[in-house]
């Protein structure tokens, strides 16, 4: 990537932009108007789970809130709940960021994955006790079950392809600051 931390950053969340509008772009195209049987994993909040527990400069909680905001006014969701719930997410991977680095990536998976299970249990009582329409059970733990499997494979390609990693223990910003 960039030798300069701050376009390191700039790249980084500039990156994620490009995956939330393609993954946008993609979710809105009609690409088969039958029913599917399996549902696919939510592929922006497993990369939004990944950057923020790997890099969480490169993702800051206004990015967050806007492109979540967003998704809600898009795809007909109640405006700011799930956007509420997946910032409570990423700040609570956020303030573990630092000790994320030093477990093993099978502990941060599992901490990832209890976020995800917490949230996604959350987004479905509280769509149920204001009355509003609420997916079946069976499709939603599916595509939980499924979004958590990726993680792994999403962390990979993040590190590999678009330069995700954790920061090294004597890293630095431009203003001294240990990431």
């Amino acid at each position: 990537m960039a030798e300069n931390p701050t376009a390191q950053i700039l790249i980084g969340r500039m990156t994620f932009l490009a995956i939330a509008f393609g993954v946008f772009f993609i979710q809105l195209l009609p690409l088969n108007t039958t029913p599917i049987g399996w549902p696919g994993p939510d592929i922006l909040l497993i990369c939004t789970a990944a950057w923020v527990s790997r890099r969480p400069d490169y993702l800051p909680v206004w990015m967050v809130l806007g492109v979540y905001f967003l998704g809600d006014l898009i795809f007909f969701r109640p405006p700011g709940l799930w956007t509420a719930l997946v910032i409570i997410l990423t700040e609570f991977l956020r303030v573990r960021a630092p000790k994320i680095r030093d477990i093993p990536f099978a502990l941060e998976w599992g901490m990832v994955a209890f976020g995800i299970v917490a949230i996604t249990i959350a987004n479905h009582l509280i769509l149920g006790l204001v009355v509003l329409e609420i997916p079946s059970l069976g499709p939603l733990l599916l595509q939980l079950l499924v979004t958590i499997a990726i993680y792994p494979l999403v962390v990979l390609i993040a590190h590999f392809i678009f330069g995700v990693s954790r920061p090294s223990l004597g890293q630095t910003d431009n203003y001294g600051h240990r990431l």
